[in-house]
């Protein structure tokens, strides 16, 4: 997958990307609401390296989010495409840097573009700590419906958090909306 917007590049992370990757990813402000959270450099270039490939659907897969003209990683998304009835999922990190300029919902407009137009998937959705306001914000401005709310039903770093799900159909999603 390889998308362009007016401002965002979103395409494959490299290995020259590990040290940008871990300094936003093991900052404890942005780790607080993500699964993965890179011990050290050498773990974040060992995980670069296993994003390599597109899986099979049902896995995982990364991808870095670049100013356009520029090679400099701003942030990553996760894809997760679906096997059978599924919905495809999926989860964006932006550098604290680049927070607040609209970099988060350019980059996820491109994406449900992308999925629900080129890929013609049916269904996307998006799971998010019920704390995490900004991302929660950013769902509901792109047309995602919350769908569900599971109380305490994670466990991240030896706490347990809510879990919201939400969720957008094909044909809730405007053609083009880029």
């Amino acid at each position: 997958m390889h998308l362009e917007t007016q401002r965002l590049r979103i395409d494959a992370l490299r290995d020259e990307d590990a040290e940008a990757l871990f300094a936003y990813r093991g900052d404890p402000a942005v780790a607080r609401y993500q699964g993965w959270w890179p011990a050290s450099l050498a773990d974040t270039e060992a995980w670069i390296g296993s994003q390599a490939t597109m899986p099979a659907s049902g896995h995982w897969y990364q991808r870095a989010i670049r100013l356009a003209g520029e090679d400099r990683l701003i942030g990553d998304m996760g894809v997760r495409l679906p096997v059978a009835d599924e919905a495809a999922e999926f989860g964006i990190s932006i550098a604290p840097l680049h927070q607040g300029q609209g970099y988060a919902r350019e980059a996820v407009r491109a994406l449900l573009d992308w999925l629900l137009v080129e890929m013609k998937q049916r269904r996307v959705c998006a799971s998010v700590d019920p704390r995490n306001q900004a991302s929660v914000a950013l769902l509901r401005s792109l047309g995602l419906r919350q769908e569900a709310h599971f109380r305490q039903s994670l466990q991240l770093r030896g706490e347990w958090v809510d879990d919201v799900v939400f969720a957008l159909l094909a044909t809730e999603w405007p053609s083009g909306a880029l």
